[in-house]
């Protein structure tokens, strides 16, 4: 017999993938969602607990938990971490900053950053594993704004966009990706484990608030035998556009 808070969290992960419940608004307080279904405050409790293991939402101490995400698989329709999407997957994601530091907004950094050039920016490079296995390499420079939140947390943090949301509310929004396939480099092959010269799927994205204020831009390279992407696209509603090479 299914226990009443798992009963719960498919019913709240079902509004959520009807968009009853969008990315990036709130969820009910426990003591709605409580008097919604009957149950008390700590089955609730336990329903969302569940969703928050899957990346689905975001939870902190004294707000209204907000939604991250609306499915379980990893698709370019919404946005979702990377340590979102190992979760759902069942997977356990891993971080580890290689190196970190300031330098002068150059000209690409102040066109996606939307920032005067030579603001001082935050580049960080990062290995991201999937059970202890590196698979994708970030090269990633974050906003002035945001940077110093960046720069506070420590380097074997699994999910940066989930601390930063956890610190200070912030919510990645809005991303735009661009995708193409890359021969991996010197330092790349040592960070990765594979041959120099290796084909690695490459996503070079910027990421918005919902107000479109952008909070970082990244080139992230990933092996191909360990992650793949799906989008799924109609007649009437297409998320993929097909450019020229760049």
């Amino acid at each position: 017999m299914t226990a009443r808070h798992e009963e719960i969290a498919d019913e709240l992960r079902r509004a959520i993938g009807r968009e009853e419940y969008t990315v990036g608004g709130r969820l009910p307080s426990e003591s709605e969602l409580a008097a919604h279904y009957g149950v008390s405050r700590g089955t609730v409790r336990q329903a969302v607990a569940a969703l928050t293991a899957e990346g689905l939402i975001g939870s902190r101490q004294g707000a209204r938990r907000v939604v991250l995400a609306s499915r379980r698989s990893q698709s370019f329709e919404e946005l979702r971490s990377f340590a979102q999407w190992a979760r759902a997957m069942g997977r356990e994601a891993t971080g580890r900053v290689v190196s970190q530091g300031y330098r002068p907004a150059g000209h690409e950094d102040a066109a996606r950053l939307q920032l005067p050039l030579r603001t001082p920016v935050l580049h960080v490079l990062r290995v991201r594993g999937l059970d202890g296995e590196p698979v994708l390499i970030e090269r990633t420079v974050y906003a002035d704004w945001i940077s110093p939140a960046v720069e506070s947390i420590e380097p074997d943090c699994p999910s940066v966009t989930q601390r930063l949301y956890d610190d200070t509310g912030l919510v990645f929004a809005y991303g735009e990706h661009l995708i193409d396939a890359v021969a991996c480099g010197a330092r790349d092959a040592e960070l990765l484990g594979v041959r120099r010269t290796s084909p690695l799927l490459r996503v070079r994205r910027v990421t918005t608030t919902r107000e479109g204020r952008p909070v970082e831009w990244s080139d992230d390279r990933y092996r191909p035998d360990a992650v793949t992407f799906s989008v799924h696209n109609s007649i009437g509603n297409n998320a993929l556009t097909r450019k020229t090479a760049k």
